[in-house]
């Protein structure tokens, strides 16, 4: 089991220095990993400070050597693949190979696309991602490369420098369980994020919904020839004190990350609560616990 913690990229998080500093902290003590939030502006109804997460990643990477970075999740159906494959790219060989990029359709739908004049038909959007998804994989590939979708296309590109990793930097995809659809996108690529009952006040998921997404997941990858492929299964909360019970159970269930995170509410933005809690650790194992 790996550890990491995830912190939107509004309210205190919009100050890429404040990030630096964190990720320092999140390496410093132990965790494996630090996730950041990709919105443009999350809820209209509510006026937040918000900053670019590539930008807050850049400033994590440039201070830290040995945890990964990433978003948890990109919207990939709003934004031009290319682009974003020279984003993530760039930053994989800056960190010398410690990029995840989590990928789905975001949300709020009416305020990250509609606000925009984007489409917000889930249908459309998700249609959207699959084809992002494809044209990144095969950007990555170094490869001369032609696409032609419904939504994108490629004609005779070859994109050099790749990421560091080898074939693709890992695409983690999320959705709310149990809707099958974006858990048999996440089957196909290379770790699932399912979000599930609780996820808003960031409560450990129900062991029932863990052991059937886990389920469900393995079967898919089974049908789709990966079994024995590496694939990430990731879910979360805010762990309670005395949480090695917890870990071992979900690790027993096939989960691989344990993501820190914080409930909605005044908490969510406030860059000392954070804080407070990564500096405790990772959750401790019965070993350490004793």
């Amino acid at each position: 089991m790996r550890f990491s913690v995830s912190i939107p990229n509004f309210g205190d998080f919009a100050d890429p220095e404040a990030v630096a500093v964190l990720a320092q902290a999140v390496e410093h003590a132990g965790w494996d990993a630090l996730f950041v939030w990709d919105h443009m502006v999350h809820e209209k109804r509510l006026v937040r400070e918000i900053a670019d997460p590539w930008i807050l990643l850049t400033a994590a990477a440039l201070v830290t050597s040995r945890i990964r970075l990433g978003t948890m999740i990109t919207p990939v159906a709003r934004r031009r693949p290319q682009k974003l494959a020279r984003e993530v790219t760039t930053l994989d060989r800056l960190t010398g190979g410690r990029m995840i990029l989590g990928a789905g359709l975001g949300d709020p739908v009416d305020d990250e696309y509609g606000a925009f004049g984007e489409p917000t038909s889930r249908r459309v959007l998700a249609e959207r991602l699959d084809e992002g998804l494809a044209v990144l994989d095969r950007l990555w590939s170094g490869e001369r490369t032609t696409y032609e979708g419904k939504h994108f296309t490629v004609r005779d590109v070859m994109f050099r420098p790749t990421p560091v990793q080898r074939p693709r930097v890992p695409i983690w995809v999320g959705g709310r369980w149990p809707n099958m659809p974006p858990m048999r996108r996440a089957a196909r690529w290379d770790g699932a994020i399912p979000i599930m009952t609780g996820a808003w006040q960031a409560e450990p998921p129900p062991m029932h919904e863990v052991t059937a997404a886990g389920a469900f997941l393995r079967s898919a990858r089974a049908d789709a020839g990966l079994a024995d492929e590496p694939f990430d299964f990731v879910v979360g909360g805010s762990s309670p004190a005395g949480a090695w019970p917890l870990i071992e159970e979900l690790s027993e269930a096939g989960v691989t990350w344990w993501d820190e995170r914080m409930p909605f509410g005044e908490l969510l933005e406030d860059i000392d609560a954070i804080r407070r809690r990564v500096d405790q650790g990772p959750p401790k194992t019965r070993q350490q616990e004793d």
